[in-house]
């Protein structure tokens, strides 16, 4: 009877076991098929990628990432380095016939002197700005004096970085320019200093420095960046565009070498990339990010961010997902190759020191060899007579950056606004954008998704963050980034005329708005003095 008991216990047993081993020696067999057909996931891995875990340690330590970095792609040259229907468009800055003519408009006893605040393009904007402020008051400026004091400490004076002359000549018919306040009374005058809220309409202007203005008769505007409204009426948004794109031009010595670095790259390749690169240890300190250094990177960029002492408790993964964290190096290249962008590109970089120095630019130089600065393309004798002036070799970069086929920043600072609203203005040469918010999620990710999806991705999330015309709305972000009154449109000789920021003819592409990325500026004056290069 045991003996039975037992043989009917194990084929009980055996009942359930077998339809088991069944199952799982199918999955055994798929697995070992589907192994056979699959590419090896190494067979076209052409670099072998940095990883680093979240708590940050362990950052020396390589993996072999599944993300493949093709070494070139077919992608349309057309595609590549222009951008589609840029023939359709052109800037337009003309003043319209209700515009009067600045002899016919100015007091002639209202003088308005501004000082600039930050690096050389957050000083650009003030200037502009400081023009249309002036016809808005209906007073003669005095040329701006540029900001020696502030984190960039640039001796320089106006005319050391702008022409003078040509300002003063080309602005004639819109406001009247004198290079210095007259005597007053056989002494010098001085004006009397005031400050503005930020972001000031033409009617703030006429409501607080007007009333000064006919009083005291000269009056100076201190730390004068971003202190006009960003929406004014049409015919001032047009001045705006004259004074940036026309009236402010380098002076010959900053022309000449500039144009030197623009045609050396030439020489090197038909097609070059422009990179601003904004990856020092203050703007990384002040971003409040984190990039995987570890307890190092904490508290070297800690110390750093302890000299803003109004800055709040930093917050690195917010900061990540509103995409206002600057890419690393590695970062934006791989964006590029995504894009399309070979290991044959040839690259010019206009940057500072880098955090981290040549270990951070490794893979950036490693996707594209042909890896060029400002200091390699010049000798140092060439170089002497800007070395010493921080505004002086930012103008050169802008030079390079602005005469390049394809434009891209790792970050939404004011030079990248500045150049993305140039050439917006002169036939929408490609200006690529990164979508911080989409991006970083991609980014973070990128070890664990197969090349072709990464590619994918990439190109999903930088549609409208090209450069292409209409991609953003006309009330997007900052004026100089999109002088949208400014951008008119071509238009069959039937109908006659042009037509500014119109969508009757062209088809509309993928458009931006305020959600999918912050252009807005800073409240903090030391967030754009930070971020003004």
């Amino acid at each position: 009877m045991a003996s039975s008991r037992r043989r009917h216990h194990f084929f009980t047993h055996g009942r359930w076991l077998i339809p088991a081993i069944t199952v799982a020696s199918v999955f055994l067999l798929l697995f070992f098929f589907l192994s056979i057909l699959a590419p090896s996931p190494n067979g076209n891995r052409i670099f072998l990628l940095t990883r680093r875990d979240s708590s940050g340690e362990n950052d020396d330590a390589i993996e072999d990432s599944p993300l493949l970095v093709p070494a070139k792609e077919k992608v349309n040259n057309r595609e590549m380095w222009s951008s589609r229907n840029s023939n359709l468009f052109y800037g337009c800055s003309d003043a319209s016939n209700k515009f009067r003519k600045a002899q016919d408009i100015t007091h002639p006893n209202r003088y308005l002197s501004i000082v600039t605040n930050g690096g050389l393009n957050q000083q650009r904007t003030g200037i502009t700005d400081a023009v249309v402020a002036a016809r808005v008051l209906n007073a003669t400026l005095v040329v701006p004096k540029l900001d020696k004091s502030s984190y960039w400490k640039d001796s320089s004076i106006f005319s050391d970085i702008f022409d003078v002359d040509w300002f003063i000549k080309y602005l004639a018919k819109d406001v009247t320019v004198v290079k210095e306040l007259p005597l007053r009374k056989g002494q010098i005058w001085l004006p009397y200093r005031m400050r503005v809220p930020r972001k000031c309409s033409d009617r703030c202007y006429i409501h607080r420095v007007l009333p000064v203005l006919k009083k005291k008769h000269a009056v100076q505007i201190m730390k004068f960046d971003y202190r006009l409204a960003n929406s004014l009426d049409t015919d001032f948004q047009k001045l705006r565009c004259r004074v940036n794109y026309h009236a402010l031009k380098f002076v010959d010595p900053i022309l000449r070498m500039g144009e030197k670095l623009v045609q050396r790259m030439r020489m090197k390749s038909k097609h070059f990339i422009a990179l601003h690169l904004r990856f020092e240890p203050d703007m990384l300190a002040f971003s409040g990010c984190y990039y995987g250094g570890g307890d190092k990177e904490r508290e070297e960029l800690g110390k750093i961010r302890k000299k803003w002492k109004t800055l709040p408790e930093s917050h690195p993964d917010k900061a990540r997902r509103h995409g206002r964290c600057p890419m690393t190096p590695e970062e934006v290249g791989l964006m590029l190759r995504s894009l399309g962008y070979g290991e044959d590109v040839h690259i010019y970089v206009a940057s500072g020191e880098i955090y981290g120095g040549n270990e951070t630019l490794t893979p950036l130089k490693a996707l594209f060899p042909n890896f060029y600065t400002k200091y390699t393309l010049a000798s140092k004798d060439e170089l002497e007579p800007f070395s010493t002036f921080s505004s002086k070799l930012a103008a050169l970069d802008f030079i390079v950056c602005d005469e390049s086929d394809v434009f891209v920043s790792n970050n939404h600072g004011n030079m990248a606004k500045i150049l993305a609203g140039r050439r917006r203005y002169f036939s929408h040469k490609p200006t690529i954008r990164p979508n911080g918010r989409k991006l970083f999620r991609v980014f973070l990710n990128k070890n664990y998704m197969s090349h072709k999806e990464f590619v994918y991705r990439i190109n999903k999330y930088q549609k409208g963050f090209m450069g292409e015309p209409k991609e953003v709305s006309p009330t997007w972000g900052v004026f100089h980034e999109n002088p949208y009154s400014c951008i008119c449109e071509k238009v069959d000789n039937s109908t006659g005329g042009e037509v500014p920021n119109s969508t009757s003819r062209v088809e509309t592409f993928t458009r931006v708005t305020n959600t999918d990325y912050d252009p807005d500026t800073p409240n903090d004056p030391e967030v754009d003095v930070l971020l003004s290069d």
